[in-house]
């Protein structure tokens, strides 16, 4: 199985030709958009469709499977990281943070 690279997005580093211009991440039916507030990790869980993680206020340390591999990446206050389905992954706040998520509605 080929591994998928799941995205990273700096919020601060998007800079379009013009004003209002978009970047689209996803379209997701039957989205659910929610405030998460936590201190504590989450579960390692498998996505069963594809979710955007918007990182507003603390740190996480998003891990990530990458074939065999564990990887982790530092998201801070306007960073943006995109699972798709089938990405094996797990949020550890530092400390308290609070977590824009846009999933599939009912996603685990």
């Amino acid at each position: 199985m080929m591994a998928r690279i799941m995205k990273h997005y700096n919020a601060r580093d998007f800079r379009p030709s013009k004003a209002w211009e978009a970047l689209d991440i996803e379209i997701i039916e039957n989205a659910s958009v929610r405030l998460h507030w936590t201190d504590r990790a989450y579960k390692w869980h498998v996505n069963d469709g594809p979710e955007v993680f918007v990182v507003l206020d603390g740190q996480v340390d998003m891990k990530y499977l990458d074939g065999t591999e564990i990887r982790s990446i530092r998201l801070m206050p306007g960073d943006i990281f995109h699972a798709e389905v089938g990405d094996e992954h797990v949020a550890e706040p530092i400390g308290e943070a609070r977590i824009l998520v846009i999933e599939q509605h009912g996603s685990v």
